[in-house]
């Protein structure tokens, strides 16, 4: 298998925002598509390991809860959703999924912080890709 770009795991992205159900796809049109190959060292957790992290962590959402959004935050750039090319690639070659599959499930994943789900609801969505 030919390595996909960034732009191709970013297409992927798009295209499972497009298919979200018309209120999530409408709230989440707003939100950055970033794909990077690893966690850049702005979104690491200080107090974990930095290595183990950038293997491990296949998306991020970095941005404001729309559930704790408020009229009186300070604008600090747009909300991003991050996929790591690498890391997905590492879980890729582990499970029997298609990149397409695999791509569409972390971004999900990512986007249901951004609606401000759960963790129970987002352990729902993550069993709908098993």
């Amino acid at each position: 298998m030919e390595t996909p770009s960034l732009a191709r795991i970013e297409e992927i992205a798009r295209d499972t925002v497009a298919g979200l159900p018309a209120p999530f796809a409408a709230l989440a049109r707003d939100v950055a598509i970033q794909a990077a190959d690893w966690l850049p060292d702005h979104l690491l957790d200080p107090g974990d390991d930095a290595q183990a992290q950038r293997e491990e962590i296949t998306g991020m959402y970095d941005g404001i809860p729309l559930t704790e959004k408020s009229s009186h935050d300070v604008p600090h750039g747009p909300d991003i959703v991050w996929l790591f090319r690498q890391p997905i690639l590492m879980e890729l070659a582990e499970r029997d999924v298609t990149l397409t599959n695999l791509v569409a499930h972390v971004t999900t994943h990512e986007f249901a912080h951004h609606f401000g789900w759960s963790d129970a609801d987002i352990a729902t969505i993550d069993r709908w890709w098993e």
